[in-house]
């Protein structure tokens, strides 16, 4: 579903520009009235206005501060990405890379914006909804579970970035009343999340005409994952058995199709955020603006801006394999070689050790094809590497075929690639984690198999272009018996780092860190080695207790005052 202007909400405030009564009696242009939204046509803009936010823009000013994939929140701040570029290019983030956290950092705010503005918007359809007449009971239920599906998102967003959030619903959200949002933090909302997203689960139907609306089997997988977040086992269990056992989906042949606009929602696809260009919108602002920075700098032809996000040594070492398996204690020991100090004139021939495949579509490296532009040809195509390494991101670029339909004409950045929220492979990965912790090795390791036949497929391989591979790609199964499911410790050890290297640069790692309640030994490891090639983490470390959690932005509590104090509480040591 393509994204519109938001132009309607019932939050509508008029500007006074003269003394006159008659003013008063004008309508503000550009603001639509409640009646004039009491139809089909006028519920279904808002409810699309409440899905535009999902891809995190278009709240305030927002762009990539409230990017759908979380790349700041989810991938800087954890051992998948440097912040990248150079080091006086939005500095803000340079401090949530390296833990130099405060309340007042812009990025948070920006955050916030998008996910509250997101909850705002989805009460607003839940406020009118039973006043459309023209709609059957049957319709209504089916736009409240839409609104509902995405209210629970919004509240899951700002739960993973705050944990102790408010939670704002239609019985608390007055439009006549300003000070009806300021409610308090005080209480965990994952219950009301579940209860959002189970009228969801219970109401949606298992396919959408329109791509992009959420089903029940999107509803199922959020669900399911929010069990995850709360250690669930059985119940994040049942939901991912029930997306499984209903056929609807597939691992796609090759695991590069879920990075690519010409293969968006796919047989994989269980939640995807819709991007769009050349539909009219003004700027190609339905494009994908939140990962507008993520490109390489002057990158041949690809673009001209701008340098973040750049992969870490630590994610490229995860991808080493022995005998087709990964080295899960010993991955990082030693370093897959680069081309950190060697100028583009110099020859240079790539690591030739064995690798999981998943490495060339996840991180751009010198002497591999990168996308179908050309082969990657290093420091030139990076801005500073010896500020932000030798690497340069994938997942999210267009290819060079998708120039022109997929991209925006003004700005190419701005494509129709999508971004792939929960696909199916992470459906395996959580079932398979939840699995290991009911004992279920067996199945566990079934599950994780699954994920690595498809990479193995030698159809999906990176090549060059006499068709060989362009690495040294080998990969395979979990045989019966192998060690690394013998025991739950070792099982554990197994799928998350599956999880890890399947979803490398999507988003998830430091939530995934911060739930498995082992990011503080993770992340201080990570920051003891990586202070030897990126000098920046010299005494940079994650304090156990308080970078969990992002603090919430100071501007929202100031503004949640109410009688001179505030309804919001900041997170601890914050």
């Amino acid at each position: 579903m393509k994204k519109i202007t938001y132009i309607a909400s019932f939050l509508l405030l008029g500007l006074a520009t003269s003394c006159s009564d008659e003013f008063l009696e004008t309508r503000p242009k550009a603001a639509l009235s409640i009646e004039t939204l009491k139809n089909r046509a006028g519920i279904n803009y808002l409810l699309t206005g409440a899905y535009a936010l999902v891809d995190g823009v278009g709240a305030g000013t927002t762009s990539w501060h409230g990017s759908a994939d979380n790349w700041i929140y989810g991938s800087v701040a954890s051992d998948d990405a440097y912040k990248g570029t150079i080091a006086g290019d939005q500095p803000e983030i340079s401090l949530i890379e390296q833990k130099l956290i405060q309340p007042d950092n812009n990025h948070f705010r920006g955050k916030w914006q998008a996910v509250y503005d997101g909850v705002a918007r989805s009460n607003d359809v839940m406020l009118l909804v039973d006043q459309v007449e023209e709609l059957t009971e049957a319709e209504k239920t089916q736009i409240k579970a839409q609104a509902r599906f995405l209210r629970g998102h919004y509240h899951f967003e700002a739960k993973k970035m705050w944990n102790m959030v408010p939670y704002v619903d239609e019985k608390a959200y007055n439009p006549d009343d300003l000070t009806s949002t300021r409610v308090s933090n005080d209480k965990d909302i994952w219950p009301n999340i579940e209860a959002d997203l189970k009228f969801a689960l219970d109401n949606l139907p298992e396919v959408q005409t329109q791509k992009g609306r959420a089903t029940k089997w999107a509803a199922a997988a959020m669900l399911g994952k929010a069990y995850m977040f709360q250690r669930k086992w059985a119940e994040a269990k049942a939901q991912f058995d029930a997306i499984v056992n209903s056929g609807r989906y597939k691992l796609v042949d090759r695991y590069s199709d879920n990075f690519r606009a010409s293969t968006n929602n796919n047989a994989e696809s269980v939640f995807e955020v819709q991007h769009s260009v050349n539909d009219g919108a003004p700027g190609g602002e339905n494009g994908n603006q939140g990962a507008t920075l993520n490109y390489p700098y002057g990158g041949g032809g690809v673009t001209t801006c701008c340098g973040f996000y750049q992969p870490t040594q630590n994610l490229v070492n995860s991808f080493k394999t022995k005998n087709g398996l990964p080295l899960i204690d010993t991955y990082n020991n030693s370093d897959v070689k680069n081309d950190q100090n060697i100028e583009v004139t110099q020859a240079f021939t790539p690591d030739e050790g064995e690798f999981d495949p998943r490495l060339d579509h996840t991180v751009g490296r010198r002497g591999i094809p990168f996308l179908d532009w050309f082969v990657h040809p290093g420091k030139s195509i990076i801005r500073d590497q010896a500020y932000g390494g030798p690497y340069s991101p994938r997942k999210h670029l267009m290819y060079r075929s998708d120039v022109g339909t997929n991209t925006f004409s003004g700005n190419p950045r701005l494509n129709a690639n999508n971004y792939r929220m929960i696909r199916y492979a992470h459906v395996l990965l959580m079932l398979a984690e939840a699995e290991v912790e009911l004992g279920n090795l067996v199945r566990a390791r079934e599950l994780v198999n699954q994920v690595r036949r498809r990479a193995a497929n030698p159809d999906g391989f990176v090549r060059t272009a006499d068709g060989k591979p362009a690495a040294n790609y080998v990969i395979k199964e979990y045989a019966e018996g192998d060690p690394a499911f013998s025991t739950a410790a070792n099982a554990r050890a197994a799928v998350r780092f599956e999880t890890r290297i399947e979803l490398g640069m999507e988003g998830h790692r430091f939530f995934d860190l911060v739930r498995w309640g082992i990011a503080d030994q993770v992340l201080n490891a990570y920051y003891a080695t990586e202070k030897n090639k990126r000098t920046y983490f010299n005494g940079v470390s994650f304090v156990k207790g308080k970078h969990e959690y992002y603090p919430l932005p100071l501007q929202e509590i100031v503004n949640s005052q109410m009688g001179g104090k505030p309804t919001l509480k900041q997170n601890p040591n914050y």
